[in-house]
């Protein structure tokens, strides 16, 4: 399933990032490898370039709030792993796409969620939850940053606005290559000054020159293309609970890659997200 694909795609970010050279900064290791795919979704598709003009002004504005919600995920998220660690912002971010999803799609009239669709969220957020904090659960984790939290939560809430409005369009009829290109290259556009502002040395080096080509190219272009074309047939509530995969396929390198240990807990929560997404990724018994 694309979406799968796209969700082990960017569950490789975390070890990508942590093979960049010293002093390069998290937020802006995040926003250059946006800038550069964003920059690639925007010129390989040529629909990219019709697509505004094709679209109506209600379109054009839900483009632009795509956009915005894009260039959001990074300046919130990056900033609320450094205050409160990866294991917390992942799983708030991430743990709260779906519900998001799911209540902002409801607002919208886009339908209401399903029961079938509440249950296998509801186990997948759980098992996200106990697989990432496993290891503090264990250990006795440390107080949790209420800022670091709520820059945590606008991620998520980012996340789901923009899986919204592309699965909106793409809904509608319009390319999912042009839908993401426009929405990723105008976030792109967004985020350069915090790349340009920020320190930039690391970037001269091969190591920091490639970490950002891995990530343009196959945690965003690639990813996201991968993404577009999964909403074509699933909803984005669906495609955003599906996601969920992505701190499995994080924490599974890490003990692989990186030699990281997980508690037996750990591996229980890996158990239950799998179920969730299993059940939500297999059709449904007539």
């Amino acid at each position: 399933m694309p979406i799968l694909l796209a969700a082990v795609l960017w569950g490789t970010t975390g070890t990508a990032a942590s093979l960049a050279p010293g002093g390069a900064p998290a937020a802006g290791i995040g926003a250059a490898g946006l800038v550069l795919g964003g920059l690639l979704l925007f010129l390989s598709d040529r629909s990219v370039r019709t697509l505004p003009r094709a679209c109506g002004p209600r379109e054009r504005w839900q483009l632009a709030l795509g956009a915005v919600a894009v260039a959001g995920y990074p300046v919130t998220f990056y900033p609320a792993v450094s205050r409160t660690g990866v294991a917390v912002a992942t799983v708030i971010a991430l743990g709260s796409a779906p519900v998001f999803t799911g209540l902002l799609g409801w607002l919208a009239r886009q339908g209401r969620p399903g029961g079938r669709w509440a249950g296998a969220t509801a186990m997948a957020v759980l098992g996200c939850a106990v697989l990432v904090l496993g290891p503090e659960l264990a250990g006795g984790g440390a107080a949790v940053d209420a800022l670091g939290v709520l820059l945590a939560v606008l991620a998520g809430l980012s996340y789901a606005v923009y899986s919204l409005v592309g699965g909106r369009l793409i809904a509608a009829g319009r390319p999912s290559g042009g839908v993401m290109g426009a929405m990723f290259g105008g976030a792109a556009l967004l985020v350069l000054p915090v790349v340009a502002l920020g320190p930039v040395g690391w970037l001269l080096s091969v190591r920091g020159a490639g970490i950002v080509l891995y990530l343009a190219v196959v945690t965003t272009w690639l990813a996201y293309r991968l993404f577009g074309h999964g909403l074509r047939h699933a909803t984005a509530q669906t495609a955003t609970t599906l996601t969920l995969a992505e701190p499995a396929v994080a924490a599974v390198l890490g003990v692989a890659a990186l030699g990281e240990r997980l508690p037996a807990v750990s591996w229980c929560g890996l158990a239950v997200l799998a179920g969730g997404l299993a059940f939500l990724a297999l059709p449904a018994r007539r």
